[in-house]
């Protein structure tokens, strides 16, 4: 009912927290080099240096002084054991490396050998600035540190395997290493992780007279995230393990295409959020041992006219897990409570995205173009249940470019977009929290509402 109203600062009696402030500076640094050798030979190198620090501020009301590295304050004969704070959470990380390739080409063959390495040094750490009462304590209450390295090796072969049939291979070594020092709420837990993952996908293509059909097959891994760990030693979470299976057809003519796709992704220990609290009380996500997404994609453009373009896209799905099991806090007897789903929808994935563009050309130098999006109703958490969504939406934006070409710039672009045109209100996203109490399930479902009309304006020069 309030689309504007924002929690933040609020635990401050009476007007809100007026620093309640996020503040993050990033610098990158990026070195480019390539050279061709020959016609058929050529390399690509990368270096790059990536600098964030920053913090976000935030009253906090009735903490626990302790927690923060503080004593309890005694006034007079009282033992105070709660107070109000201002904190700030800090970040102040480094994430550098290089990339690198080297490819060879020819008629019938293109070969690619290369591979990456990066490092990221993450920083975490925590300080009071001010309390309602007590001390502040000398040093951060909190500071971790967690360090990913990341070394890949790969290569890639395409070659023409007849006229109009054509295949590739790809295979990636991929080595990961994380070492993490410790969690705010958890700051005795230390981990040190290391994966060797290989990864390999190869297809096969046939094209003629405007026509094209494929097929291919990947293998991927994925490792968790940082905030992922934050569980018990004996609950550590496993990578996932993606198998995805594609098969494509399209019809390309000088007016107008289209294009289907399917395919079939299964998961292996796929990370989702269950509910259940692990042994430190802390909510992260889980390895749930077998899921999938499978469906359709469908492409189409039309040129009517040379001033009139039209292109849309449509995808159809269904993701699903199989043996889900929920964990509902329960506060009458203290626990959880568990219900089990044997095929649930997966949270946030709606069975239906379309989008369509309609542009105009009315000169040279200017487009009008009309984006539209629909997003079929997702489910909040992994339950499949319509309390716990999130409604359909429809929403148009129209965009106009305006290029102008000059003697003294490249390119100039004036980029001009009203989103929301027709004042459309839906939340994109959110979450929900259920729990037990006083005999009653219930349940709390968190929004994040879109701004309704807007306008944005876009210079863009080249020179």
């Amino acid at each position: 009912t309030d689309r504007t109203y924002n929690p933040a600062g609020t635990e401050k009696p009476g007007t809100p927290y007026d620093n309640q402030t996020d503040n993050y500076t990033q610098t990158h640094y990026q070195l480019f080099f390539n050279h061709a050798f020959t016609k058929k030979w050529a390399m690509n190198v990368a270096g790059f240096l990536t600098n964030g620090s920053g913090y976000y501020e935030e009253y906090k009301a009735a903490q626990d002084p302790t927690g923060y590295g503080m004593v309890y304050p005694i006034v007079g004969s009282d033992t105070i054991k709660t107070t109000d704070l201002v904190r700030q959470r800090w970040l102040n990380n480094h994430f550098y490396g290089t990339i690198f390739s080297l490819q060879y080409k020819d008629a019938t063959d293109d070969l690619i050998f290369g591979g990456g390495w990066n490092r990221y040094d993450g920083g975490h750490y925590g300080i009071v600035t001010w309390v309602d009462k007590g001390n502040i304590a000398g040093q951060p209450y909190y500071d971790n540190h967690a360090d990913k390295t990341d070394l890949n090796l790969y290569g890639k072969w395409m070659h023409q395997l007849a006229p109009g049939w054509n295949s590739f291979a790809d295979l990636q070594w991929r080595k990961v290493d994380y070492a993490i020092n410790g969690f705010d709420y958890n700051p005795s837990l230390r981990t040190d992780d290391r994966w060797n993952f290989l990864n390999p996908k190869a297809g096969i293509s046939y094209t003629r007279n405007g026509w094209q059909a494929y097929f291919s097959y990947a293998l991927a891994h994925k490792e968790p995230n940082r905030d992922d760990f934050e569980a018990a030693k004996e609950q550590q979470p496993v990578p996932e393990t993606l198998h995805d299976f594609e098969w494509g057809v399209e019809k390309k003519h000088p007016d107008w295409a289209w294009g289907l796709t399917a395919f079939y992704m299964r998961y292996k220990n796929q990370l989702v959020l269950t509910g259940k609290i692990n042994s430190i009380g802390a909510y992260t996500r889980t390895n749930i041992p077998n899921s999938y997404r499978t469906g359709i994609e469908m492409t189409g453009s039309w040129k009517a006219a040379t001033w009139l373009h039209a292109s849309g896209n449509l995808t159809l799905s269904a993701n699903r897990i199989l043996d889900f099991t929920e964990y509902i806090d329960d506060y009458d007897n203290g626990g959880q409570k568990m219900n089990n789903y044997p095929r649930s929808d997966i949270a946030l994935s709606p069975s239906v995205i379309g989008q369509a563009t309609l542009e105009f050309l009315p000169a040279r130098s200017m487009q009008i173009a009309l984006l539209s999006k629909y997003v079929s109703r997702q489910y909040l958490d992994n339950t499949s249940k319509d309390s716990r969504s999130l409604a359909a939406y429809f929403n148009q934006d129209l965009r106009f470019i305006w290029t102008v070409r000059q003697p003294w710039v490249k390119q100039a672009q004036l980029i001009g977009q009203v989103n929301s045109l027709f004042n459309a209100k839906y939340s994109p996203s959110g979450y929900t929290y259920s729990y037990y109490s006083g005999g009653t399930l219930v349940t709390s479902n968190n929004y994040y509402p879109m701004a309704v009309r807007n306008a944005t304006i876009t210079l863009s020069l080249g020179f």
